[in-house]
């Protein structure tokens, strides 16, 4: 079969800002095809280079607009296309869109929003890079480049939140966020003000996430069962577990197909 997903790691060069790249293309299979979306922690730059999405992440079915905004999601939702899927994605560090656009993140959160006017002129060569007709990795380079030169004339500061939210990320979110502030020197009060503005979730609910998404990688592992999976993500038992997995995805661990090729496995394996 061949390939419609691709994806790729951003350069230690940008890698402050931005995660990773990806695209979905799917050529000429207009197949309707329903998919769910899973609490993986990143928030993203979309564009569509095909037919649009519809979307259903409070309960209404809407359909996207081309060049979108997704902020962190706290609970699954559910996406189809309505044609040709043809994306290009941008993923970015959980503080990247505020630190480069001063977008409050706490208005996106469980939002996928049309790219304001004033962001979307300003990337405007992003967003043609990104629905050309470059390959995927000729793509990733000139897009980089653009980042890099733009980051140029910004003045960004490492906060301790932000060092804070990186340990989350190392610790796989299994240390105490106590434990977390003593180390980065952040107080309680600083560390919530930082995530509603720059992450958007709280630090308890987005170290849960990432905890969670922790389950997806180590799902692929040869020889390990589920009573591995659960002392490595740092869950107290094995219900205590379940529950969760059901919170974030609206499914038992033991029936998710964690090996089938769709949306939620490629955003989680990587």
């Amino acid at each position: 079969m061949e390939e419609i997903y691709f994806q790729k790691d951003a350069s230690p060069k940008i890698s402050g800002i931005i995660k990773s790249f990806w695209q979905i293309d799917n050529k000429e299979n207009t197949s309707i095809v329903r998919e769910k979306i899973i609490p993986d922690g990143y928030p993203e730059l979309i564009f569509h280079f095909g037919d649009c999405y519809r979307t259903n992440i409070n309960g209404v079915w809407q359909t996207q607009g081309r060049n979108l905004i997704a902020g962190q999601i706290k609970n699954h939702f559910f996406l189809e296309n309505t044609g040709k899927s043809k994306i290009f994605g941008i993923k970015f560090q959980p503080w990247g869109l505020n630190e480069l656009f001063k977008i409050e993140m706490s208005g996106l959160t469980d939002k996928v929003i049309e790219v304001p006017d004033k962001v979307l002129e300003t990337i405007m060569p992003v967003k043609e890079i990104s629905v050309g007709s470059l390959s995927f990795d000729e793509k990733v380079i000139k897009i980089e480049h653009w980042f890099i030169e733009y980051l140029l004339g910004l003045d960004l500061i490492n906060f301790e939140g932000q060092k804070a939210v990186e340990l989350i990320i190392e610790k796989k979110g299994k240390t105490e966020l106590k434990t977390i502030q003593r180390e980065v020197g952040i107080s309680e009060r600083s560390l919530e003000r930082y995530f509603r503005t720059k992450i958007g979730l709280s630090p308890k609910y987005y170290s849960r996430i990432i905890r969670f998404s922790h389950i997806f990688k180590l799902a692929q592992l040869d020889e390990i069962d589920w009573s591995d999976i659960v002392f490595l993500t740092g869950y107290y038992d094995q219900s205590h577990f379940i529950k969760n997995f059901k919170e974030f995805t609206g499914e038992d661990p033991s029936k998710y197909s964690f090996f089938e090729k769709n949306l939620a496995n490629f955003f989680l394996k990587k």
